[in-house]
C-alpha cells in the first residue's frame, strides 16, 4: 500500500491510500481533504500511521494473492506435462554406452537393447513394452529381430573390436593376463540340432538342450572374446580355437593364458608350447606319476609354503591352503553323507553312479552291491589343501598362485551374466539368432564391468546393482512448453539415495572421465 494525493477540480486535495493488485490500482480509504498545505500534512502523517496499523492484514491479502497466483502457474505447470520417464538406468548406461565406443555402430537399436537387458532383463517381446512404457522409446518387435539377424551378419567383428581397443587403453595399452573358462546355457525346448545339443549341463539341466560358452577375459575381468560350441563339446578342446583366433587377430605377442585344470590336456598344452606362448594352468595332481604323487604328499603343508617339480620345459608348483584344506574335508563330509543316504539299501544302479560326485569312495561287489570304502577316503584325506599349477613362465611360485587365483574374474563373469542379465534360458532356435543373443548381453558385461571401474576410481561406494536398483526409482519430466512450442526435461534427484548418485546425472562428470 502507498498514500496518494489526488487533485480536486475544487482546488482541493485528498489524502488516499491505495493498493496495487493484479496490475490494478484500488483505493482502499480516503484520509482527508483540504486545501491548506500544513493540514494535508497532517493527512499524510495520519494515512502513514494507518498503513503501518494495517500492515498485518495486508501481508496476508498480498499472501493470499501470491498463494493463488502460485496454485494457478502450478496448474498450468502440470496440465503441460507430456511424459513421466522412469529413465534413470538409461540416462546413466547411454552415458557408459557411449565412452566404451559402442555408439559408433550406427544402429539404435544395439543401445536400446543392451541398456534395456541390464535395467530389466527379459524376452525379445516384453522388451518392446519395456522401452516404450519407461523411456518412450517405439520398438517395433520385427525390428528387433531383424536386428539380431544383421549383427550376426556384420557388426559382431567391429563390436569385439570396440570392446578390445577399449579395455586394452584402460589398461595402460597392453592386455597381458588372459582367463579362460567355459559354462554352459540351456534351453527351454526338448528339442535338439546341430549346436543345441545334450550334455554335462554347469546349471544342472542334463535333461535339456544347450549350448557351451567359452569366455576370455582379462585382469579385473574385462571381457575379450567369447565362442559358443556344440553342447556336447568337451571343454578341453574349446580353448584353442578362442584363444588362437584372438591372438592371431588382435596381433598379441606379450601375455600369459590362465585356465582351469579342465583345460590342461595334450593338446592344449602342445598348441600353447609350439606358439611360444606363456601360461599357467591348474594341474591334475591326482592324475600324475606315483613318483611325483609320492613327492607331492612329502611335502611340508605349511600356508604360504611353495614346492616347485620340473617337468620338462614346464614346472609343477605345488601349495598348501588350510583354509582349503578345511573345505575340502567339508565337502568330502557331505558327499560321503549324500552316499549313505542315496545307498542304504546296498543296492546301486549304474545310472545313481553317474550322477554322484563322490562315488571314487564306492566300492563295488557283483554288479549290484556297494559299500563305502574307508581306505579310499583315508587316501583322499591326504590331499586335503594341495594345489598344484602348470607354468611355463619363469615368475616365482608365489605370484604363479596370485595370477591363478585370478580365474574368479570368469567366474564372476558367469555369474553376473546369468544372474544379473539372464543369459539363459534362451528361447531362440536359430543359430544365427543364438549367437546375437549372446553377443548383446557380452556388450552388455562390457558396460557393466566399465561402471563398475567408474564407481571404483571416482570413490562411489556402491555396486552396480545397488546403483541400477536407485537408478530405477529416478525419473524425468517431460514439460511442453506452449508459446515456444519446445519440450523442458528435468530429472528429478529428491531422495538421499537419489544424492548418492547424483553425479552420474551431471554431464560435467562423463566430461571428465
Amino acid at each position: 500500500m502507498f498514500i496518494r494525493k489526488k487533485k480536486n477540480r475544487s482546488g482541493t486535495t485528498s489524502v488516499i491510500v491505495v493498493s496495487k493488485a493484479y496490475g490494478k490500482f484500488k483505493e482502499v480509504k480516503t484520509i482527508g481533504v483540504s486545501d491548506d498545505e500544513s493540514q494535508i500534512e497532517n493527512f499524510v502523517r495520519e494515512a502513514r500511521r494507518w498503513i503501518a496499523t494495517q500492515t498485518g492484514a495486508q501481508d496476508l491479502f498480498q499472501q493470499n494473492i501470491k498463494e493463488e497466483e502460485e496454485k494457478h502457474l502450478t496448474e498450468h505447470l502440470i496440465s503441460n506435462i507430456e511424459n513421466i520417464l522412469i529413465n534413470g538406468t538409461q540416462l546413466i548406461l547411454d552415458k557408459v554406452f557411449e565412452l566404451i565406443g559402442f555408439n559408433n555402430i550406427e544402429d539404435d537399436t544395439l543401445r536400446q537393447l543392451v541398456v534395456a537387458r541390464l535395467s530389466q532383463p527379459m524376452s525379445k517381446s516384453a522388451t518392446v513394452d519395456y522401452l516404450k512404457s519407461h523411456f518412450d522409446e517405439d520398438v517395433k518387435l520385427y525390428k528387433i529381430y531383424r536386428y539380431l539377424d544383421k549383427l550376426y551378419d556384420t557388426q559382431r567383428e567391429e563390436i569385439q573390436n570396440i570392446s578390445v581397443e577399449h579395455t586394452r587403453k584402460i589398461l595402460g595399452g597392453k592386455i597381458g593376463l588372459m582367463f579362460y573358462d567355459v559354462t554352459t546355457l540351456y534351453f527351454e525346448t526338448d528339442k535338439s540340432d546341430e549346436l543345441r545339443e545334450s550334455g554335462f549341463s554347469k546349471d544342472g539341466k542334463h535333461s535339456q538342450p544347450q549350448v557351451v560358452l567359452g569366455l576370455l577375459v582379462s585382469k579385473d575381468g574385462y571381457p575379450l572374446s567369447y565362442s559358443l560350441f556344440n553342447g556336447s563339446q568337451y571343454e578341453g578342446r574349446t580353448m584353442l580355437p578362442i584363444v588362437e583366433d584372438f591372438i592371431q587377430r588382435f596381433k598379441l605377442d606379450d601375455f600369459v593364458i590362465v585356465a582351469d585344470s579342465g583345460l590342461m590336456n595334450k593338446s592344449n598344452i602342445s598348441f600353447l608350447q609350439s606358439g611360444g606362448y606363456k601360461y599357467i594352468i591348474g594341474a591334475r595332481i591326482k592324475n600324475e606319476t606315483s613318483n611325483i604323487k609320492k613327492t607331492i604328499l612329502s611335502f611340508e603343508k605349511i600356508d604360504g609354503l611353495f614346492h616347485e617339480i620340473k617337468k620338462g620345459d614346464d614346472r609343477l608348483i605345488i601349495g598348501y591352503s588350510s583354509q582349503r584344506a578345511k573345505k575340502d574335508k567339508y565337502n568330502r563330509g557331505k558327499g560321503i553323507k549324500r552316499l549313505q543316504t542315496a545307498y542304504k539299501t546296498g543296492n546301486i544302479t549304474k545310472e545313481n553312479i553317474n550322477k554322484r560326485g563322490y562315488n571314487k569312495f564306492l566300492e563295488i561287489s557283483d554288479d549290484i552291491k556297494v559299500v563305502i570304502n574307508q581306505d579310499k577316503i583315508n587316501e583322499d584325506e591326504k590331499w586335503d589343501g594341495l594345489k598344484g599349477y602348470i607354468t611355463n613362465t619363469t615368475l616365482p611360485p608365489k605370484d604363479v598362485y596370485e595370477q591363478y587365483s585370478g580365474l574368479w574374474v570368469v567366474e564372476k563373469a558367469f555369474r553376473i551374466t546369468k544372474g544379473t542379465l539372464e543369459i539363459r534360458p534362451m528361447f531362440h532356435f536359430t543359430q544365427r539368432r543364438i549367437e546375437a543373443h549372446v553377443c548383446i548381453c557380452f556388450v552388455a558385461y562390457k558396460v557393466y564391468k566399465e561402471l563398475e571401474r567408474i564407481l571404483k576410481t571416482n570413490n562411489i561406494k556402491l555396486s552396480v546393482d545397488k546403483v541400477l536398483d536407485i537408478a530405477k526409482t529416478i525419473t524425468t519430466l517431460k514439460i511442453k512448453l506452449p508459446l515456444s512450442n519446445t519440450i523442458m526435461t528435468k530429472t528429478m534427484i529428491m531422495t538421499t539415495k537419489h544424492k548418492s548418485i547424483a553425479k552420474l546425472f551431471d554431464d560435467d562428470f562423463w566430461k571428465s572421465i
